[in-house]
């Protein structure tokens, strides 16, 4: 499937594993959490306020929920470049990804060293 924003959230369902997933607002929970990242990632690039514990929540429900290739392919579509810097540490630090995935994309010294204190 070719995953764009018009066939997000067909591609969202088709991977959707939350066993205890009763109601359809949990699944909209859970996509909401794409739009929680993008904001936290803009908020540290306005005010270098960076929430890593918030960001770490977020991504290991969305890899959890939607397994690692979909939720790696969701994340592309939903983030904008200018973010990807920022969350390559904290998927390195998750172990999604390996560090020499991604290539083209430099990581944020500043998210790595924060991540290196945990």
């Amino acid at each position: 499937m070719n995953l764009t924003e018009s066939t997000f959230l067909l591609y969202a369902m088709k991977h959707y594993d939350n066993p205890q997933c009763t109601e359809m607002s949990e699944f909209e929970e859970d996509i909401k959490r794409f739009q929680y990242l993008r904001k936290l990632f803009s908020r540290y690039r306005q005010d270098e306020d960076l929430k890593e514990r918030l960001i770490l929540n977020h991504l290991i429900v969305i890899f959890n929920v939607f397994g690692a290739e979909a939720a790696l392919n969701m994340l592309q579509v939903k983030l904008d470049k200018e973010h990807w810097s920022t969350i390559k540490p904290f998927l390195v630090f998750l172990k999604y990804i390996r560090n020499d995935q991604l290539t083209g994309i430099e990581m944020d010294q500043k998210v790595v060293e924060v991540l290196r204190k945990i």
